[in-house]
């Protein structure tokens, strides 16, 4: 019961592969009360009625790229909890230029804003609503989940990896403001490619995720055990760890050369 009495608010989660349902599920598990949250259009494509009837949870739509239904989200999240939320999953990527093919050479800009909308700036629109509401307890914990990209050159996950580091950039300089004024911690943390419904729309990603896999020393983090270090983020034993980006991929991000791949 690391999370008894604590109360948390998930994004994203869109069927049972997403990192966020099984986040969710764990939160429950380990005693907490959670709201979902999606993008209305996720919502319609996904299961979360599901995730919410075996969680208990209520779903408030909202598109985080909208400061309105962000603070709507908030709002109705802290009446339903009759008082402010002590944790935040930010789990939100979208590139329209993957979707459709467009190689990193030739990409379409106004695409492009809009990934870095959606995929990092509404991380920075999240956190600033929770200033602006003071809607998060001292203490409180933010998580986002990012991806090696940001660091390493990956050619198909394209502009997504300028997404990334920005994400990860914004969880520094908002973690420096909220941990000063409220002491609530920001991290992101950095998972291994994972089976799920956005991973899987990456083009050559089946052999990536073989690759990695091969490359780890532990082999690919699951959703599940990604769950489990999220909780841990959650609770009171991380209490001190803040503005860090958190490798959660088996070892993956420290290997040079694994044998194991040339065989």
């Amino acid at each position: 019961m690391l999370l008894k009495g604590k109360k948390g608010i998930i994004s994203g989660a869109l069927d049972s592969q997403s990192i966020a349902w099984k986040v969710a599920e764990r939160c429950v598990e380990e005693g907490a009360q959670i709201v979902l949250t999606n993008a209305p259009v996720a919502m319609r494509m996904g299961e979360i009625n599901a995730l919410a009837e075996k969680c208990n949870a209520p779903v408030i739509g909202a598109d985080a790229t909208s400061m309105e239904d962000l603070q709507n989200l908030f709002q109705k999240s802290m009446d339903h909890f009759g008082g402010k939320a002590d944790f935040v999953l930010h789990s939100i990527g979208m590139s329209v230029n993957v979707r459709k093919g467009k190689p990193y050479t030739d990409l379409n800009y106004e695409w492009m804003q809009k990934t870095f909308d959606v995929s990092a700036i509404s991380f920075h629109k999240m956190m600033h609503t929770i200033w602006k509401m003071d809607a998060i307890n001292d203490w409180g914990s933010v998580v986002a989940l990012t991806y090696i990209a940001a660091q390493r050159v990956f050619p198909d996950y394209s502009e997504m990896a300028e997404s990334k580091a920005l994400l990860e950039s914004f969880a520094r300089s908002f973690g420096y403001h909220l941990g000063t004024a409220k002491k609530v911690r920001v991290n992101t943390v950095s998972q291994s490619p994972t089976m799920t419904t956005a991973g899987q729309g990456v083009k050559g990603f089946s052999e990536f995720y073989a690759y990695a896999d091969k490359m780890s020393p532990l082999g690919n983090a699951p959703a599940e055990a990604c769950a489990d270090y999220c909780v841990a983020l959650f609770s009171d034993l991380t209490r001190y760890v803040t503005m860090q980006n958190l490798f959660h991929d088996g070892g993956f991000s420290t290997m040079g050369m694994n044998p194991a791949v040339l065989q």
